[in-house]
C-alpha cells in the first residue's frame, strides 16, 4: 500500500506526525506491499490486549446503510429470517426475532453483532454458568473432587422446573452431578452444588455475585443457583458472553461436559437441549435457557479452525425459533467477518524521531500481535493510521507508550490500538546536547 510519512518538524517537540494509508482498492503491487508489511503470517489467537469491534450506533449504522445503497436485514449479508427488530453490525442492520442478543468473536473480544446487549434480563438456566463456573473453581482448587459425593437434601429433591431426578437422602458424585447441571439442566443438581459448598442457596448466590464482581460483570446480580423467576435475579447477553469465555479459558479441562450430548442418570436418559451441537460445525456448548417471563434463551460457541464465536440470545417465542436464529446469526457470524494479523508484536510499525536522543529515531511497536476482527471485504475499503507526536522528546523508555495505530473505513468500524517504545533512547548528554540544539535553530536538523 503506498503511504506517506510526515516529516519532522523543524520547531521543538510538538508537532503531530501522521501516516496515512490509501483508500480504494490496491493494485497487485501495492497489494504485495501491504500482505507483507501488515499480514505477516495466518491469524493467530489472543486471549488478551485485542482490539474490540465497537458497535455501531443506530444512526452511523443508517448512515452506513445509506452509503451502501443497502437498507435492512440479508443486505447486511445475512440470510432472510423472520421478521423480528434490528440488531447492530459493522455491516449495517441485521433482523432478529430476539429480544436481547450479542455475538462476540472469542480471541480479540470484537463485537460482531449486538441488540439490547446490555439490559437487565431474566437469564433463566442460562445462569448457570455461573453456577458452574464457581463449581468448576472449587475442583480446581481441590475444595472438591470428581469422585467426591455430596448428600441429597429434601430441599433439592423437591425443587421443581428441570431435573436430574436425584433422590432425597442418597450421595451423588460429583461429576454426575456436573452432567446433571450442564447436560440436563438439572434444578435439583444445582441445589445440591449450592447446599455443598456454601450452606444454603442464598449464601451461594451470595458466592456467585462475589464472582461476578471479581470478573466484571457489570449488569449482574444472582439470588439463586438455578435461575428460578426472582425479579432481583438479572443478567445481560454482555455478562453472559463475559462468563462464557471465562469458564471456556479458565477450565479447558472442564469445558467439554458442554459437548455431550445426552447423559443418563437413575434410568433417566435426557438430551442435551442445546440446538447448535447437532446443527452447527464446531458448536461445542454451552447452556440454554427459558422460563414464561424469559422466553427462550442459549449462550452458545463455536469454533472453526482457529476462530471462536460466542453468542447470546433470549426473549425468543418458541424452541424452533431459538433453533433457527441461533444457527443462522452463528453461520452469519463466520461467514462475514475473519481474523485479520496486521502486526507481529516485535514489527516496527514506524520508526519515529527522536528530540535529543542517543538515536535519532526509536521503533514504534504494537508489544503483542495486533490481530482484528474485520469484515471479510475489508481489503476494499482498510485505511490505516499511524498517529504519534513529533519529534519525541529524550529520554524515551522501552514499553513507554507514543503513540496510536488507527484503523478505519467504510464498514470498518474505527479502532485505535497503542503503538509503545521498542527501544530505550537515553538523552544525549550536556557536551553533544549543544551542537544539536543549536543546528535546530540554524538549519532545522
Amino acid at each position: 500500500m503506498t503511504t506517506t510519512a510526515g516529516a519532522a518538524p523543524r520547531t521543538p517537540p510538538g508537532g503531530e506526525a501522521r501516516r496515512r494509508g490509501s483508500g480504494g482498492v490496491p493494485d497487485e503491487g501495492e497489494f504485495r506491499m501491504f500482505a507483507r508489511r501488515f499480514l505477516l503470517g495466518g491469524a493467530a489467537a489472543i486471549l488478551a490486549g485485542g482490539a474490540v469491534l465497537a458497535p455501531l450506533s443506530d444512526a452511523a449504522a443508517q448512515q452506513q446503510r445509506r452509503q451502501a445503497g443497502g437498507g435492512r436485514a440479508g443486505r447486511a449479508g445475512a440470510p432472510q429470517g423472520p421478521q423480528g427488530t434490528p440488531a447492530s453490525t459493522p455491516l449495517g442492520s441485521v433482523d432478529t426475532l430476539a429480544r436481547q442478543a450479542i455475538l462476540v468473536d472469542f480471541d480479540t473480544g470484537a463485537v460482531l453483532l449486538e441488540k439490547n446487549a446490555d439490559e437487565r434480563m431474566p437469564p433463566s438456566s442460562m445462569s448457570k454458568l455461573m453456577t458452574m463456573y464457581v463449581v468448576f473453581d472449587m475442583l480446581k482448587q481441590g475444595r472438591l473432587r470428581l469422585d467426591q459425593e455430596l448428600p441429597v437434601s429434601e430441599r433439592a429433591w423437591r425443587m421443581g422446573g428441570s431435573k436430574m431426578f436425584v433422590q432425597v437422602g442418597a450421595s451423588v458424585k460429583v461429576e454426575d452431578l456436573v452432567r446433571g447441571v450442564v447436560v440436563q439442566s438439572g434444578n435439583d443438581a444445582c441445589v445440591v452444588f449450592a447446599e455443598a459448598i456454601s450452606g444454603s442457596e442464598q449464601q451461594f448466590a451470595d458466592l456467585m455475585n462475589e464472582y461476578g464482581r471479581r470478573m466484571g460483570l457489570r449488569g449482574s446480580t444472582f439470588r439463586n443457583a438455578t435461575g428460578w423467576p426472582d425479579p432481583e435475579h438479572r443478567m445481560t447477553a454482555r455478562d453472559l458472553t463475559i462468563v462464557a469465555r471465562r469458564i471456556i479459558t479458565d477450565f479447558p479441562e472442564y469445558y467439554h461436559y458442554y459437548n455431550e450430548r445426552s447423559f443418563t442418570y437413575n434410568g433417566i436418559s435426557q438430551d442435551n437441549r442445546n440446538p447448535l451441537l447437532a446443527r452447527v460445525a464446531g458448536a461445542d456448548g454451552l447452556k440454554t435457557g427459558h422460563t414464561e417471563e424469559a422466553g427462550y434463551g442459549l449462550t452458545g460457541s463455536a469454533r472453526r479452525g482457529e476462530r471462536r464465536l460466542i453468542l447470546v440470545v433470549n426473549g425468543l417465542p418458541s424452541m424452533r425459533a431459538r433453533t433457527e436464529e441461533t444457527e443462522r446469526l452463528m453461520e452469519w457470524g463466520f461467514r462475514e467477518f475473519e481474523n485479520v494479523v496486521l502486526f507481529r508484536a516485535a514489527d516496527t510499525v514506524e520508526e519515529a524521531p527522536v528530540w535529543l536522543g542517543e538515536r535519532r529515531t526509536v521503533p514504534l511497536v504494537g508489544g503483542r500481535d495486533m490481530v482484528l476482527t474485520l469484515p471479510r471485504q475489508w481489503r476494499r475499503n482498510l485505511q490505516v493510521r499511524v498517529r504519534y507526536e513529533a519529534p519525541i522528546p529524550a529520554p524515551v523508555a522501552k514499553g513507554q507508550e507514543l503513540g496510536r495505530l488507527e484503523v478505519s473505513g467504510q464498514g470498518v468500524p474505527p479502532m485505535s490500538l497503542p503503538l509503545i517504545a521498542g527501544a530505550d533512547v537515553p538523552r544525549l548528554g550536556l557536551v553533544p546536547r549543544i551542537p544539536a540544539v543549536i543546528g535546530h535553530w540554524m538549519f532545522g536538523a
